[in-house]
């Protein structure tokens, strides 16, 4: 599928991942719907990018409000034929810690957020896509999720977080057979560790410590790489139910 003129819905798209998304499909001719936070930069984001961008304020895992997104998509642009789910958050904590076991709430919101609202968003935006007419190749749609290396490498302390990104590539070769029928396809990618917002707050030195354990390049990953492959993946038809690793062959330790 090529990139221009298609729309896109980007959720954490304000920022980050979904920021350098959102940027790379409307330099390359293609509209974007930015869904994230309300409190976001998300209308600040989408004035800065004119007629090619539109910001749809949503919580991912409210059915209400990614329906509302969707359909803001559909009124805005006429469709939707892409969708990335960028938005996610961690959690750092031990099953047992000295204070006794992992709040369950902890554990709980991670993956609602994580791997339920990647669900929610996807399946909502894959019923719009089936209502467009297919291309040459027969396709309708792409979707790409994120997950993570800690899917397959988790560390201490991040139980819910790879439970989380485990489920989200868990998930990509079935939904990808389930919507083979619809003309979309589904792959995921699995970043290593990027120099995010996530970590903007992080010292340097501290940064620099997390990509010595970076074979290479021996540095931290840049979100126009992740949105780089995001491209490389809506234009290769033949891509479908797979999960990519883009991680610099970082296999990450214990802790």
């Amino acid at each position: 599928m090529k990139i221009e003129g298609t729309i896109a819905l980007v959720t954490g798209g304000a920022s980050g991942l979904g920021e350098a998304t959102v940027r790379l499909l409307c330099s390359r001719g293609g509209r974007a719907v930015i869904l994230d936070r309300p409190q976001s930069n998300g209308e600040q984001l989408a004035a800065s990018l004119g007629k090619q961008a539109v910001f749809a304020p949503a919580d991912v895992t409210s059915v209400e409000q990614v329906e509302g997104a969707v359909g803001k998509a559909a009124s805005k642009f006429g469709t939707v034929h892409i969708c990335v789910n960028c938005a996610g958050v961690g959690a750092a904590m031990r099953t047992i810690t000295k204070e006794g076991p992992m709040p369950l709430e902890i554990f709980t919101k991670v993956i609602e957020i994580n791997l339920i609202g990647s669900f929610n968003v996807l399946r909502v935006a894959a019923s719009q896509m089936a209502k467009n007419q297919p291309n040459a190749d027969g396709e309708r749609g792409v979707i790409v999720n994120t997950a993570s290396v800690a899917a397959f490498d988790g560390q201490i302390g991040q139980a819910a977080y790879s439970a989380s990104k485990g489920g989200v590539v868990g998930m990509t070769l079935p939904i990808a057979r389930d919507l083979a029928s619809l003309g979309i396809r589904v792959c995921t990618i699995a970043p290593g560790t990027f120099d995010t917002p996530l970590l903007g707050l992080m010292p340097a030195p501290q940064k620099e410590a997390l990509a010595t354990n970076i074979p290479f390049p021996h540095r931290l990953g840049r979100s126009e790489e992740y949105a780089a492959l995001v491209g490389q993946i809506i234009e290769n038809a033949y891509l479908n139910g797979e999960t990519i690793r883009l991680d610099g062959a970082l296999r990450m330790p214990p802790r």
